[in-house]
């Protein structure tokens, strides 16, 4: 029975250090026995073939075989029954003449066959009249002018029976220590096999219950325990950087929030005082106060966006990529840029540069590029933006760069340089690009210009064709 009751079921429900112990215990137990099985049968084959070549080459000669006609239908006494072998004489009627010394053994059909002729010889088993099992070799013999009688050689079975016994004894004392030895091996297996595993699950059950994910296992060795050793405190120490980072953005994104909602609770509060006292704000204060409502909104906004884009995971799938033209989706990060930096000279040359990407995350990534430089130029300044015919995509403006010890950070999510925190934004563009770009397989550097200034430079990876909506590209 295999059912929920079954020995399977209750197999599954032991620990696994029993089970461990238990198969291999039986696996051991099933080898011994097979192992003492083969070898009482090759012995009985090889006793049962010494034997036969034992009775063919005793010679029943014509003492012998005078001896059992002269005896024949004789009472036999038992005293006299003390020979190596039992001789008889069959004859063809199936009668029996038994020698001196010999027991009567009952005569076969292969016997009265040899006797008669059909057979030469025969080698079969029989029993003495007392149920004595014997092996019989029979053979023909002449005897006297023209006729023959077959003369029987037998040993009794039980000088072979007595020695299988005592192996078979033998043997299965040895398989019982066997499988003793076996339970004991295989405890001894089980609990050092696992020995590692309840390190893990020890480990496991800490994390559970102190979220403590500081802890690692010792890993020892290059096989499946190692492996999974070493799985878990990749996974811890993945889990303890998500959660690092993830504390990071909550603290970052709690003291960039602050500001805008201080200023903009203040201006309401402005508002409000000025509604409960009817005491009316001047226009242009009103108005210049209202703008500034409206500027800590859109910053606000900006922010959760921006905050949102971040709170994937960095292995979230970043949507389906598509074949886009990058010089078209320049330009239209350029004409963003040019209604925010009205005063400013914004040039650029652009080469046809397709790239696997999706298209409204890349054109938000350089639409943040392109607001740096803007945010970063002088009044009446420039920026020029060039696309290679190489692929490579280069902003430069003309600020006051950024010095060398600060570009290793500028990716950092809320990293600002301390000249730029009183200037509008929150520190998330750059990291946010950087991601863009990365999941589209590209990379960027921001590095200082010559004669002042910084320099954006991207590169992604060509698509191997154009869009097929493109007309005129090959």
């Amino acid at each position: 029975m295999t059912g929920p009751t079954g020995p399977l079921h209750r197999l599954r429900t032991l620990p696994l250090r029993s089970r461990l112990a238990l198969l291999v215990a039986t696996a051991v137990a099933v080898a011994v026995a097979v192992a003492a099985v083969a070898c009482w049968l090759l012995t009985r084959t090889q006793l049962e073939s010494e034997l036969d070549n034992s009775i063919r080459n005793t010679s029943a000669g014509d003492p012998a075989v005078r001896d059992a006609l002269n005896n024949c239908g004789a009472p036999i006494s038992p005293e006299n029954r003390a020979g190596f072998a039992y001789v008889q004489v069959v004859l063809s009627d199936g009668s029996r003449c038994v020698a001196s010394f010999s027991e009567p053994v009952k005569v076969q059909p292969q016997d009265v066959a040899v006797a008669t002729g059909t057979l030469r010889q025969s080698l079969h088993n029989s029993v003495t009249d007392s149920g004595a099992k014997v092996r019989v070799f029979t053979k023909a013999t002449p005897y006297g002018p023209g006729t023959q009688v077959a003369v029987t050689v037998s040993r009794p079975l039980a000088e072979i029976d007595a020695s299988l016994n005592r192996l078979a004894l033998l043997l299965t004392a040895v398989a019982g220590v066997g499988v003793i030895g076996a339970g004991a091996a295989g405890l001894w297996v089980a609990r050092s096999g696992l020995r590692p595993v309840d390190g893990l699950t020890r480990a496991v059950e800490h994390v559970a219950r102190t979220e403590d994910l500081a802890i690692r296992i010792p890993v020892e060795g290059e096989d499946e325990i190692a492996r999974l050793s070493r799985s878990f405190n990749s996974m811890t120490a993945a889990l303890a950087s998500s959660r690092d980072r993830q504390s990071q953005l909550i603290a970052d994104a709690g003291h960039e929030l602050r500001t805008p909602l201080t200023s903009l609770r203040t201006n309401i509060e402005l508002l409000a005082r000025s509604e409960e006292t009817g005491r009316a704000i001047p226009p242009d204060d009103r108005k210049a106060l209202m703008a500034s409502v409206k500027a800590q909104m859109t910053e606000l906004a900006a922010l959760i966006g921006d905050l949102q884009e971040l709170s994937r995971p960095d292995a979230a799938d970043p949507g389906p990529l598509q074949v886009v033209a990058l010089h078209q989706v320049v330009e239209s990060a350029l004409e963003r840029a040019r209604l925010r930096g009205p005063d400013l000279t914004i040039s650029a040359e652009l080469s046809p540069w397709y790239v696997r990407a999706e298209p409204a995350a890349l054109e938000r990534a350089l639409v943040n590029v392109l607001d740096n430089a803007v945010k970063f130029s002088p009044s009446g300044g420039s920026v020029e933006v060039s696309l290679s015919a190489s692929g490579e995509l280069t902003v430069r403006d003309h600020g006051p760069g950024i010095p060398a010890d600060e570009l290793p950070h500028v990716f950092e999510r809320f990293w600002r340089s301390p000249s730029a925190r009183a200037l509008p934004g929150s520190g998330l563009g750059l990291s946010i690009v950087a991601r863009t770009v990365q999941q589209t397989g590209g990379e960027i550097a921001l590095r200082q210009a010559a004669g002042g200034g910084t320099v954006a430079a991207i590169r992604i990876p060509g698509a191997p064709t154009p869009p097929p909506e493109t007309p005129g590209t090959g």
